[in-house]
């Protein structure tokens, strides 16, 4: 099997709609990896905490929503709940989950406590607290090898902190390290007797080069912070959420937000890359295929590109004008009344196999376009978020099955006459 993990997740596979699940972290359980973060889908205020599973990290599952809003309190209306992250207590035999929790004018600065049974089952809310009678905004978690779980928690009066958990994870007990210097989004990868911290400077939704410190002990010393990505780059238009350990290296999971329409904010994937002791970098790139069960990634496979225009057009489908489009035209009137429809015919794959397409398409909505996409006869919903303008467009991955040789077939339309999105090209992985 074949998969190549994009730069933004599309529709969760049984739901049809964007994955809403930003600030996230991930877990593993039981062979399976569970993503569990924020609801965005009406804005900033709080809605729900999801969790989605996948066995690849490609193809992910809604599972539930493990906190939902409630009348009132610290999961009410117009409330802050940010930045979930869930680790387990093996003593105990429950995961527990921190949140940043705050008024909509960010003024309580505190941490929300959550415990579950199961991973993604219903979460049981504790309360929320100062961390040590500090202030909290944006936060992280971390295990240790021998069980000592950590709060990565950013104190806007003194600092970046690292607080010692207690023994059932619900209470911080001591300091351990403190820097001086605000860096938020904090999340730690361990990695051949070094810890490494990433994190995002102060500069709100808007994206800035991020950077990592390192030590062999999480009490320090700490080296300087210095940046792991192109410099001026901002991180590749992104902010770390967290890393994910995966074999000899990790992977950098960070969100792309979108401050003025957060629905359509996307997620960053890419392996770090970890030369001798303590070097990092992350370089960007289009696609990238990982292997779940050899913690292993290789880069993207080359892809062919499928123009709009030279698809087959039916119904009310038609060709229209897009300086930012390639050749600069787009097919748009898919869906609707008249039941306007794309076709392409004879898309070539040098290998049966399951893979991922990019479609290129603009969605001048506010929120997500649904459309049915067809391959070789295999339906499924897939949401196209907006675009930045009707000149820009925006990329949906979709995950299918191809076979070896030119005889497949792609159709983009929809089923209960809604509008799709118009449609720039598709690139096809070729193997």
């Amino acid at each position: 099997m074949v998969g190549t993990l994009l730069l933004l997740l599309s529709a969760a596979t049984n739901t049809g709609h964007h994955v809403q699940a930003h600030g996230a972290g991930i877990i593993e359980d039981s062979g399976k990896f569970y993503m569990i973060g924020e609801d965005k889908t009406d804005g900033s205020a709080f809605q729900n905490i999801n969790c989605y599973s996948s066995t690849n990290l490609v193809e992910w599952t809604f599972e539930n929503a493990l906190l939902t809003q409630q009348p009132s309190g610290d999961l009410g209306p117009n409330r802050v709940v940010e930045r979930p992250k869930v680790i387990y207590n093996d003593a105990t035999s429950t995961y527990v989950m921190y949140l940043h929790i705050d008024s909509s004018n960010y003024g309580e600065a505190k941490v929300g406590v959550a415990t579950s049974d199961t991973v993604c089952g219903d979460y049981n809310y504790h309360g929320s607290y100062r961390p040590l009678g500090f202030e909290s905004r944006d936060i992280g978690l971390f295990k240790d090898d021998d069980g000592s779980a950590y709060l990565l928690t950013e104190d806007r009066p003194n600092g970046l902190r690292i607080d010692a958990l207690s023994d059932d994870y619900l209470n911080t007990t001591r300091n351990v390290y403190l820097w001086n210097r605000n860096i938020e989004s904090p999340a730690i990868w361990k990695k051949n007797g070094y810890y490494f911290m990433f994190g995002s400077l102060l500069t709100g939704w808007d994206p800035n080069d991020n950077v990592y410190s390192y030590a062999t002990s999480l009490s320090g010393p700490w080296s300087p912070w210095k940046e792991f990505a192109d410099d001026g780059a901002n991180t590749y238009s992104s902010q770390t959420s967290f890393i994910l350990p995966w074999g000899d290296s990790a992977i950098y999971m960070g969100d792309r937000w979108k401050s003025s329409n957060l629905m359509r904010s996307t997620y960053v994937w890419l392996p770090l890359e970890l030369t001798g002791t303590t070097d990092i970098w992350l370089k960007n790139r289009v696609n990238w295929v990982p292997d779940a069960k050899s913690r292993t990634w290789a880069p993207g496979p080359s892809e062919s590109r499928y123009e709009g225009e030279a698809a087959t057009l039916s119904g009310g489908a038609v060709k229209a004008s897009c300086s930012g489009c390639s050749g600069s035209s787009v097919i748009g009137y898919l869906g609707g009344p008249d039941a306007g429809r794309l076709e392409w015919t004879g898309v070539r794959s040098d290998a049966t196999t399951r893979t991922t397409l990019r479609i290129r398409h603009l969605n001048g909505d506010s929120k997500e376009r649904r459309a049915t996409v067809s391959v070789n006869g295999i339906e499924q919903q897939v949401a196209f978020l907006p675009s930045e303008n009707m000149n820009t467009p925006a990329s949906a991955s979709v995950h299918c099955d191809l076979k070896a040789g030119s005889a497949n077939t792609i159709v983009i339309s929809t089923s209960d006459g809604s509008w799709a999105p118009d449609i720039d090209q598709v690139f096809v992985p070729l193997s």
